[in-house]
């Protein structure tokens, strides 16, 4: 299943428009007929509960099957001469500033611009417009959860978990209910 947004999707995605959760929000700004559902599970809890969510926007009006292009086949790869093997540092720099969400929401924008205008300005574009209506804890760590699955695919694993921790320093603790 490859689903794209509809007329209604792009609607509610306008400013001012706040008919569903942030979640389902950023299903609707991934969408763009070449994700599939294994691109959107990190948004929830369960792939059971992202693939629920996804037939809830489609039987709603808001998300459609699209047909993805066909895939030109894959030219033979090159020999490339051995090289010494880059280091990657698994950790980011130390951080013992205030934790905020403004902190946050910078760096995931940092993130934004670094990682994804020049290979993919669209899903730049829909990652900064989700970010300027972040307003919690949650939205930032779904708009991270997107971001860091993106990083992981292009830059691997690695990348992704320095980037990770490195959100996990900025964002303020969980509050706690008693």
């Amino acid at each position: 299943m490859f689903p794209t947004k509809t007329e209604k999707a792009r609607d509610e995605l306008q400013a001012g428009q706040r008919t569903l959760s942030q979640r389902e929000r950023a299903l609707l700004l991934m969408a763009d007929g070449r994700r599939t559902l294994t691109d959107f599970s990190p948004l929830f809890p369960s792939r059971v509960e992202a693939e629920q969510a996804i037939q809830g926007l489609m039987q709603r009006g808001y998300l459609q099957e699209a047909r993805p292009a066909p895939v030109p086949p894959a030219p033979a790869p090159t020999p490339v001469p051995a090289a010494e093997p880059i280091q990657v540092a698994t950790s980011a720099d130390s951080f013992d500033g205030k934790r905020s969400l403004a902190t946050t929401r910078m760096f995931l924008f940092d993130i934004c611009e670094r990682m994804f205008v020049r290979r993919d300005p669209r899903f730049a574009n829909q990652m900064r417009d989700a970010l300027r209506e972040a307003r919690d804890r949650e939205a930032m760590l779904t708009i991270a959860a997107l971001m860091l699955s993106e990083i992981e695919k292009s830059a691997g694993p690695e990348r992704a978990d320095s980037l990770r921790e490195r959100i996990d320093k900025l964002l303020p603790p969980a509050e706690t209910v008693h």
